[in-house]
């Protein structure tokens, strides 16, 4: 496949937000392919294992499928822990072949932590309880900090407030939003 033919695949915002004993994660709703905008309402965002897991994805739709279905599975294997899962998922990523070239990155969270979990091996957690991935992730980072740091929102607020800020400035983020909360 010749990569310099096809359109280059930006796309989303997904942040997450834990906040006084709550976690919030949403993400926008716009699909683009290249300058065009393909879909306005897609949900990047789900609860897992018995509604106490939340998973975002962004990156290229049928590569975050297939780790959401990998995730799930891994979830299901260590009883629901999310860093276990995770951790697993990261090292099957990686070093599986097929798996190795799928384009995407998962924020998966519980009422505890937020991880990112990369293609690359990475599972990161941030040191301030916010994380966010996709083209828009860096705005709604920045308005996440900003918010925690100089109001009394809540966690879904906070992440509602992100997303909007993101989608005024980055121009493949919409304001279309799902919102979870645990």
């Amino acid at each position: 496949m010749n990569k310099d033919f096809y359109p280059i695949i930006r796309s989303t915002t997904v942040v997450g937000v834990i906040k006084d004993g709550k976690s919030a994660l949403g993400s926008d709703g716009q699909v683009s392919l290249g300058n065009t905008v393909m879909k306005h309402s897609t949900k990047k965002v789900r609860k897992l294992y018995n509604g106490k897991i939340m998973v975002g994805f962004a990156g290229a739709t049928a590569d975050a499928f297939t780790l959401l279905q990998k995730f799930e599975e891994k979830l299901e294997a260590h009883n629901g822990k999310l860093e276990r899962a995770s951790i697993e998922l990261a090292k099957e990523w990686r070093t599986d072949r097929y798996l190795r070239k799928l384009e995407a990155m998962m924020v998966v969270m519980d009422k505890e932590k937020g991880l990112l979990i990369s293609g690359t091996g990475d599972v990161i957690e941030p040191d301030d309880c916010i994380i966010a991935i996709g083209s828009g992730g860096t705005y709604a980072l920045s308005a996440a900090r900003a918010l925690i740091k100089h109001t009394e929102l809540d966690a879904k607020d906070i992440v509602k407030e992100s997303l909007n800020i993101a989608a005024e400035i980055c121009i493949y983020t919409n304001n279309n939003l799902t919102l979870e909360e645990l």
